[in-house]
């Protein structure tokens, strides 16, 4: 049985706060503590109208924002549902680490680890660098480089893009990189066996809102970011690729290994 949301007092408390969002409010409790799992159907309009004693409108504006927030998302004739957040985790210290055993790529690899289907589609484009990844190459602005793009998807789920650029120098010391489709053992693994040996990279990771394609491609919700990881790869003697992968904000998280961590022991959270 639901409690009645506190009413709106005169005596500072919650009479400081809009009445939409002491229905937010309630409702993220309830969705934090379990009453409304992820995947269930809320309360119709009409119930929470009657049930905090407040007018549709209201109601409405108080699970708008939840739908900004993320936290529920909405259909048209469906009402609102809790949004579900099936987390991956990847490990970024391991991937395209070839010391570490793999089947294919890291991608296929870490999420068929996991449990989990993978599934990614590809286009490859010869295209002049963006400012950003020839700076990061030290090539000349506008240059031509090799972008493979991929769409990956865990299970059935969008889970990212992959925007990997190398220089144009590369191409006669790996032509495979020009060709459409996938390399079945991953591009660092090829690079590798061409004597061109990824031996270090930088990592550049920030989080901002979602561009309209990237909403498109990713399928997220209102209120719902983006995390964007960008790995610059090098030789011993210069850069060999730019990678930009953007990941849904709400479906992933990241995580490094870095130095002795025999302290943590079995079952420590990874």
């Amino acid at each position: 049985m639901y409690q009645q949301v506190a009413r709106v007092r005169h005596d500072g408390g919650m009479s400081r706060q809009p009445k939409y969002r002491q229905v937010a409010d309630a409702l993220r409790r309830e969705i934090d503590n379990g009453t409304h799992p992820p995947g269930a159907r809320l309360p119709s309009e009409s119930e929470l109208s009657e049930r905090f004693e407040a007018s549709r409108n209201t109601v409405r504006s108080g699970l708008g924002l939840l739908v900004s927030q993320g936290l529920v998302t909405s259909s048209q004739g469906l009402g609102y549902e809790v949004a579900k957040h099936e987390v991956f985790e990847l490990n970024a210290s391991r991937f395209e680490n070839l010391n570490f055993e793999q089947n294919g790529d890291a991608y296929s690899t870490d999420v068929t680890n996991a449990g989990r289907r993978p599934h990614q589609t590809f286009r490859v484009e010869i295209l002049p660098a963006p400012a950003a990844v020839a700076e990061r190459l030290k090539a000349e602005p506008e240059s031509r480089t090799v972008l493979r793009f991929c769409h990956r998807f865990v299970d059935d789920t969008p889970w990212s893009t992959q925007a990997t650029y190398y220089p144009s120098w590369l191409i006669d010391e790996a032509p495979r990189l020009a060709e459409p489709g996938d390399i079945e053992e991953g591009t660092t693994r090829y690079l590798a066996d061409r004597g061109i040996e990824q031996v270090g990279y930088f990592d550049e990771i920030s989080t901002r809102m979602p561009t309209p394609d990237e909403a498109r491609l990713l399928e997220v919700g209102a209120g719902v970011p983006v995390l964007l990881w960008m790995r610059t790869g090098y030789s011993a003697e210069r850069p060999i690729r730019c990678t930009i992968t953007t990941l849904r904000g709400d479906l992933n998280r990241m995580n490094y290994e870095i130095g002795d961590q025999s302290a943590r022991g079995e079952g420590a959270p990874r």
